[in-house]
């Protein structure tokens, strides 16, 4: 991360807002220029980290703009990895095995007659190394004296430069007292970085959708710690993740006052510092798997199926994943899956599933269920886990045991028995068809020129209707095939087994009937 003197220069107030001096990641200057930091840098892989250092300095030269040059060097030797020179002896071993024969000097005198350069050759004998490997291995501890063993992910220039401005917006964060942040979207990922950095927060759900969470500051009244700061600042690239979001954080200023004219930041004031989606942050950290398991997976799988085959029958569920939070007390639960009825989407069932876990994970998961007391939750609970549904105490949820998988067919005729539990039956919204069915006889015998002799197979009857009313289906007039509507309108089509192989039905348009008899 960043040190406060590569950030501060950047740092603006403006009346009461605070933002952040970013560079153009699409500037040909500070791209051409984090290229050429980057093959200086890629250069001195396997040499010390003062040399590195050298290097840069002399790759400053005149530059006015050196602040920014050292804050994307920092960000490489952040990613980056230095590793000690190994020795026979760590350097604190060597120095004891040196100092308790000292002290000794350059040049020989009359108390002192053994030389620096004597005893150094001494105790390179004893450890098979030159003199100079044992100077050298001397203070290996050193920082400086580290070995770029490791450059790093495999940057690129515009990679740095979008990496920079990211620092430099988490450094504006290192003073802020209270962070509100309204997320719409991938709820895990939020909350699964809150928990790994141990953040501080409030939640609440949002009457528009989405949450707001509210964090302590590494600068509010109960923390003021470094390593919170650190850890703070380490969350923002997760709110990054989000396709949806805005922050809005209250910042101590780190200026004195009378830098306020020059556009610099009062002391004594807290500024406002903004940021959304809209941003063009960029964030290094990855996305979660869509599934934490193979359960979970199998399940939105055939739950899919399922739908595709039957869901018409009752208006079909649509299956969400970890769409909705529930917010406990100083926790959060967050079911594996939201189902949404189609025809009535106030109607929704949440599932979490309870399968192959450790025993503390499930004496956690069931204090979350008993906290969150969610009526519309149904639990689907792997038998072997030797959990009972007393274990699980008096929820208003409902629960339901399976052995090697859950059986969709069962989940859900649960799913619909608790709907109508918590929702009270399901209201028919029938659609009336675009046309009736007697005006859609007349305007496909018109079309066939009034040829009601000609006898064709179901699916040429269905094409022919769907040249009429492309959006033609016999759901649409109550009936689930088409032989069905056929056989129950004897007054519009005659039906009869044909000739061929199997005998499949065929039909014929009868006479055109009054539209005064049409169907509504």
């Amino acid at each position: 991360m960043l040190t406060a003197d590569l950030i501060r220069p950047f740092l603006r107030s403006y009346g009461r807002m605070l933002t952040v001096d970013q560079l153009d990641e699409s500037d040909p200057l500070w791209l051409q220029t984090a290229r050429d930091l980057l093959e200086l840098f890629r250069q001195h892989q396997g040499q010390p980290r003062a040399r590195w250092e050298e290097a840069l300095e002399s790759f400053e030269g005149t530059r006015v703009d050196y602040l920014r040059i050292r804050g994307l060097a920092k960000v490489l030797a952040d990613a980056a990895t230095f590793v000690p020179k190994e020795y026979p002896l760590t350097p604190r071993e060597l120095r004891a095995r040196l100092f308790c024969r000292g002290p000794v000097f350059e040049h020989p005198d009359l108390f002192h007659p053994v030389t620096r350069r004597d005893l150094l050759q001494e105790v390179a004998s004893e450890l098979a190394l030159s003199p100079a490997e044992v100077d050298e291995a001397l203070f290996a501890d050193h920082p400086g004296a580290h070995i770029l063993k490791d450059v790093g992910p495999a940057w690129t220039p515009q990679g740095l430069l979008q990496r920079y401005n990211l620092e430099l917006a988490r450094g504006a964060l290192y003073r802020a007292t209270v962070v509100q942040i309204e997320i719409y979207d991938h709820f895990k990922e939020c909350w699964r970085y809150l928990k790994l950095f141990k953040i501080m927060f409030v939640a609440k759900e949002l009457p528009e959708g989405g949450y707001q969470v509210t964090l302590s500051g590494p600068l509010s009244d109960f923390v003021e710690t470094e390593r919170y700061g650190i850890a703070f600042a380490e969350f923002l690239p997760a709110v990054l993740l989000g396709e949806r979001w805005n922050l809005v954080a209250r910042v101590k200023s780190p200026a004195p006052r009378r830098e306020q004219s020059a556009g610099r930041i009062a002391e004594d004031s807290q500024l406002l510092y903004r940021l959304d989606h809209t941003c063009g942050l960029q964030s290094h950290y990855r996305a979660g798997r869509v599934y934490d398991s193979s359960l979970e997976r199998t399940f939105a799988s055939e739950f899919h199926d399922f739908e595709e085959k039957f869901g018409a029958e009752r208006g079909k569920w649509r299956l969400l994943r970890e769409d909705q939070v529930l917010v406990l007390d100083g926790s959060v639960m967050i079911p594996d899956f939201l189902l949404v009825h189609t025809q009535d989407e106030r109607r929704r069932i949440l599932i979490e599933l309870v399968g192959f876990w450790s025993p503390r994970y499930l004496q956690t998961k069931i204090a979350k269920v008993q906290a969150a007391q969610c009526p519309n939750l149904l639990l689907l609970v792997y038998e072997n886990l030797k959990v009972t549904q007393q274990d699980f105490g008096k929820i208003p949820g409902e629960i339901l045991f399976f052995k090697e998988k859950p059986v969709i067919k069962e989940v859900m005729a649960a799913v619909e028995a608790l709907a109508e539990k918590v929702y009270g039956p399901l209201e028919k919204r029938g659609r009336a068809p675009a046309i009736p069915l007697p005006e859609m006889v007349q305007r496909c015998m018109q079309e066939q020129q009034g040829d009601e002799a000609s006898w064709y197979s179901l699916e040429s009857l269905s094409a022919l209707l769907q040249q009429t009313d492309p959006s033609f289906t016999p759901r649409r007039y109550g009936y689930r095939t088409l032989s069905a509507l056929l056989k129950d309108h004897p007054e519009l089509f005659e039906v009869r087994k044909s000739a061929r192989k199997g005998r499949p039905l065929e039909a014929r348009f009868l006479a055109t009937t009054p539209l005064s008899n049409s169907l509504s």
